[in-house]
Protein backbone atom coordinates (compact mmCIF):
# COMPACT_ATOMS: atom_id res chain seq x y z
CA UNK A 1 0.00 0.00 0.00
CA UNK A 2 3.20 2.08 0.94
CA UNK A 3 4.65 1.88 -2.26
CA UNK A 4 1.73 2.65 -4.44
CA UNK A 5 1.33 5.81 -2.58
CA UNK A 6 5.21 6.63 -3.23
CA UNK A 7 4.86 5.71 -6.80
CA UNK A 8 1.65 7.70 -7.01
CA UNK A 9 3.47 10.72 -5.24
CA UNK A 10 6.37 10.37 -7.44
CA UNK A 11 4.28 10.43 -10.40
CA UNK A 12 2.44 13.71 -9.35
CA UNK A 13 5.83 15.34 -8.77
CA UNK A 14 7.23 14.22 -11.96
CA UNK A 15 4.52 15.79 -14.01
CA UNK A 16 4.88 18.72 -12.00
CA UNK A 17 8.05 19.54 -12.11
CA UNK A 18 7.58 19.08 -16.18
CA UNK A 19 4.73 21.21 -16.11
CA UNK A 20 7.48 23.55 -13.95
CA UNK A 21 10.09 23.45 -16.79
CA UNK A 22 7.56 24.35 -19.36
CA UNK A 23 6.64 27.34 -17.76
CA UNK A 24 10.16 28.32 -16.99
CA UNK A 25 10.73 28.43 -20.36
CA UNK A 26 7.43 30.07 -21.63
CA UNK A 27 8.93 33.02 -19.97
CA UNK A 28 6.74 35.90 -17.80
CA UNK A 29 3.31 34.07 -18.41
CA UNK A 30 1.15 35.92 -16.09
CA UNK A 31 2.09 39.41 -17.45
CA UNK A 32 1.51 38.15 -21.12
CA UNK A 33 -1.96 36.40 -19.71
CA UNK A 34 -2.79 39.89 -18.61
CA UNK A 35 -2.08 41.58 -21.96
CA UNK A 36 -4.27 39.18 -24.04
CA UNK A 37 -7.83 39.68 -25.57
CA UNK A 38 -9.15 37.28 -23.91
CA UNK A 39 -13.59 36.23 -23.76
CA UNK A 40 -15.77 37.09 -20.77
CA UNK A 41 -15.82 33.39 -19.71
CA UNK A 42 -11.70 33.01 -19.96
CA UNK A 43 -10.39 32.76 -15.92
CA UNK A 44 -9.02 35.66 -13.96
CA UNK A 45 -5.04 35.65 -14.10
CA UNK A 46 -4.54 34.59 -10.24
CA UNK A 47 -6.53 31.76 -10.75
CA UNK A 48 -4.49 30.17 -14.47
CA UNK A 49 -1.58 28.87 -12.42
CA UNK A 50 -3.43 26.90 -10.13
CA UNK A 51 -5.74 25.60 -12.62
CA UNK A 52 -2.19 24.51 -14.52
CA UNK A 53 -1.32 22.38 -10.99
CA UNK A 54 -3.87 21.18 -10.62
CA UNK A 55 -3.76 19.46 -14.56
CA UNK A 56 -0.43 18.29 -14.41
CA UNK A 57 -1.23 16.58 -10.65
CA UNK A 58 -4.41 15.11 -12.59
CA UNK A 59 -1.74 13.94 -15.41
CA UNK A 60 0.25 12.77 -13.07
CA UNK A 61 -2.42 10.46 -11.98
CA UNK A 62 -3.30 9.78 -15.00
CA UNK A 63 0.15 7.77 -15.46
CA UNK A 64 0.53 6.11 -12.35
CA UNK A 65 -2.65 4.64 -13.40
CA UNK A 66 -1.24 3.44 -15.74
CA UNK A 67 1.58 2.20 -14.35
CA UNK A 68 -0.57 0.45 -11.86
CA UNK A 69 -2.89 -1.09 -14.23
CA UNK A 70 -2.80 -4.71 -14.74
CA UNK A 71 -3.68 -4.84 -18.21
CA UNK A 72 -0.01 -5.33 -19.84
CA UNK A 73 -1.26 -5.56 -23.36
CA UNK A 74 -2.78 -2.13 -23.48
CA UNK A 75 -0.11 -0.14 -21.44
CA UNK A 76 2.52 -0.01 -24.30
CA UNK A 77 -0.33 1.93 -26.22
CA UNK A 78 -1.44 3.96 -22.99
CA UNK A 79 2.05 4.55 -22.33
CA UNK A 80 2.56 6.28 -26.10
CA UNK A 81 -0.56 8.13 -25.97
CA UNK A 82 0.23 9.69 -22.56
CA UNK A 83 3.99 10.54 -23.64
CA UNK A 84 2.31 12.14 -26.58
CA UNK A 85 0.01 14.00 -24.76
CA UNK A 86 2.30 14.83 -22.35
CA UNK A 87 4.85 16.66 -25.03
CA UNK A 88 1.87 18.47 -26.13
CA UNK A 89 1.36 20.04 -23.11
CA UNK A 90 4.99 20.66 -22.33
CA UNK A 91 5.44 22.27 -25.62
CA UNK A 92 2.10 24.26 -25.53
CA UNK A 93 2.99 26.77 -23.06
CA UNK A 94 6.43 27.22 -24.46
CA UNK A 95 4.51 28.25 -27.91
CA UNK A 96 1.46 29.84 -26.89
CA UNK A 97 3.62 32.27 -24.26
CA UNK A 98 6.64 31.92 -24.74
CA UNK A 99 6.66 32.44 -29.12
CA UNK A 100 3.30 34.09 -29.29
CA UNK A 101 2.58 31.19 -31.92
CA UNK A 102 -1.23 31.49 -30.55
CA UNK A 103 -2.71 29.51 -34.11
CA UNK A 104 -0.16 26.80 -33.47
CA UNK A 105 -1.24 26.62 -30.06
CA UNK A 106 -4.29 26.51 -31.00
CA UNK A 107 -4.06 23.47 -33.12
CA UNK A 108 -2.43 21.53 -30.54
CA UNK A 109 -4.90 22.82 -28.42
CA UNK A 110 -7.63 21.08 -30.53
CA UNK A 111 -5.35 17.95 -31.63
CA UNK A 112 -5.48 17.27 -27.58
CA UNK A 113 -9.53 17.60 -27.79
CA UNK A 114 -10.00 15.50 -30.49
CA UNK A 115 -7.68 13.28 -28.44
CA UNK A 116 -9.70 13.15 -25.24
CA UNK A 117 -12.87 12.58 -26.89
CA UNK A 118 -12.15 9.95 -29.23
CA UNK A 119 -10.56 8.16 -25.74
CA UNK A 120 -13.87 9.13 -24.45
CA UNK A 121 -15.96 7.37 -27.20
CA UNK A 122 -13.57 3.98 -27.29
CA UNK A 123 -14.32 3.95 -23.20
CA UNK A 124 -17.88 4.31 -23.96
CA UNK A 125 -18.02 1.92 -26.54
CA UNK A 126 -16.39 -0.76 -24.80
CA UNK A 127 -18.60 -0.29 -21.90
CA UNK A 128 -21.46 -0.85 -24.38
CA UNK A 129 -19.91 -4.01 -26.23
CA UNK A 130 -19.12 -5.74 -22.93
CA UNK A 131 -22.86 -4.87 -21.97
CA UNK A 132 -24.40 -6.17 -25.47
CA UNK A 133 -22.41 -8.86 -25.55
CA UNK A 134 -23.33 -9.92 -21.91
CA UNK A 135 -26.88 -9.74 -23.07
CA UNK A 136 -26.72 -11.34 -26.27
CA UNK A 137 -24.76 -14.59 -24.86
CA UNK A 138 -26.73 -14.34 -21.79
CA UNK A 139 -27.81 -18.44 -21.04
CA UNK A 140 -31.38 -18.48 -21.39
Amino acid sequence: MLNRFFKLLACIIGVELIGSISGFFAGDIPAIYAQLNKPFLAPPGNIVGIIWTVLYALIGLALFLVIDSKEPKSKTLAYFLFGIQLVLNFIWSIIFFGGSHFWIASFISLFLLMRFISAELSVILATLSGCFTGVLMKDE
